[in-house]
């Protein structure tokens, strides 16, 4: 591999930024939105597993008693 000098490493970088494409302000808002939901939906999800999960080892401990 060739060895590059800093100014050039810049510059190739500069020109690699340059053709990215960046996302709208509306598409990073809307896919800001949808990962909030998400995020809220299998935490609501997780919890009722969790709280189920809780009830039936308290019910079967509650056997052995």
């Amino acid at each position: 591999m060739a060895k590059v000098n800093p100014g050039e490493f810049f510059r190739q970088v500069r020109a690699e930024t340059a053709k990215v494409v960046w996302p709208s302000r509306k598409e990073t808002v809307t896919t800001a939105i949808m990962v909030i939901i998400m995020t809220a939906l299998l935490g609501i999800f997780f919890f009722g597993v969790d709280s189920a999960f809780s009830a039936i080892v308290k019910a079967l401990l509650g056997l052995l008693s």
